[in-house]
């Protein structure tokens, strides 16, 4: 039996892991090293790719700052989440905000600190990019659309600078990148949707909470529709595979997302909406596989 001490230990453990949203990290560091090898350089061989140290010191680096910025966002957000996300933000509570503090430089410091085994460049991209996740947290989160706009662009950071390190500037990574902005656009325009009630508590200015609900979802559904357009270009003018039925299964549940959309009214219709989205994203990361089934075994040798 645990001991009261390291039953606390273990909570603590466990609310620092929800502050920095460890899932969220250890997917975004797979879907690094799977766009690396299946899109960013397919020409490479896969050791080269898996055992690349400078790709190993972007992704740690990435992981590094992401985790700094959800705990830099929880820090501003904390009494607003006490209302949006009580279970959760009870749970993340036995952190203090002084501790978040603390954890949120030491990852900063430790990002630039690998990042400076890449290049000088490198440092300086991560640089730009704790700040602008700092930013973001508190001053641009507050402002409708831009909020957003934002949001999508850090969250898509990470890719880019793996994609800056292979220099690959074809077309279709263009359109992959187009298609996940997008999608992830949505996702935040959801969220504020669903985070209402403490938005409206603590003057957060989203447009649901400015311009209404119903202008929200038509700005969705505007977002929506585009996303359709980078789906059905890599379906009919790219080869990406068997990845084609991602791509077809993703326009019938954006289609279905709409309808259920103008259905919502209450904060568990969004999060329904929200987690159809993340679903999305998440099949996108083990869906890139299908680009070439064979070619992880075609690479070993």
């Amino acid at each position: 039996m645990l001991s009261r001490k390291n039953k606390l230990l273990l909570l603590k453990l466990l609310s620092l892991f929800s502050v920095v949203r460890g899932y969220n990290i250890l997917m975004i560091v797979l879907a690094q090293y799977v766009a690396s090898v299946y899109i960013l350089a397919p020409h490479l061989p896969l050791r080269k790719v898996v055992f690349d140290l400078n790709l190993f010191f972007i992704v740690v680096a990435s992981a590094l700052v992401v985790a700094s910025g959800y705990i830099i966002n929880n820090f501003y957000d904390a009494e607003k989440d006490l209302i949006n996300k009580p279970a959760k933000s009870m749970l993340e509570r036995l952190v203090s905000q002084r501790f978040k503090l603390t954890t949120y430089f030491m990852l900063n410091f430790l990002a630039a600190f690998v990042a400076s085994y890449v290049s000088f460049r490198a440092v300086l991209f991560f640089s730009v990019y704790i700040f602008g996740i700092w930013f973001y947290s508190h001053k641009l989160k507050k402002i409708p659309f831009v909020g957003n706009l934002v949001s999508a662009i850090l969250a898509i950071a990470p890719f880019f600078a793996v994609f800056v390190y292979y220099k690959n500037f074809e077309t279709v990574i263009f359109v992959h990148a187009l298609f996940l902005f997008l999608l992830i656009l949505v996702r935040e325009m959801i969220k504020d949707l669903e985070n209402m009630t403490g938005d409206l508590a603590h003057n957060y200015r989203t447009i649901p909470i400015m311009y209404g609900p119903r202008i929200s979802k038509i700005g969705i559904t505007i977002l929506v529709l585009l996303t359709l357009i980078p789906s059905l270009l890599l379906i009919s003018k790219f080869d990406v595979g068997h990845m084609n039925y991602y791509f077809m299964a993703c326009i019938v549940l954006l289609l279905m997302f709409l309808v259920l959309l103008f259905k919502s009214k209450e904060k568990r219709d969004y999060v329904w909406l929200h987690n159809i989205l993340k679903l999305i994203i998440i099949a996108g990361v083990f869906s890139i596989l299908l680009i070439d089934v064979d070619l992880v075994l075609h690479r070993i040798v």
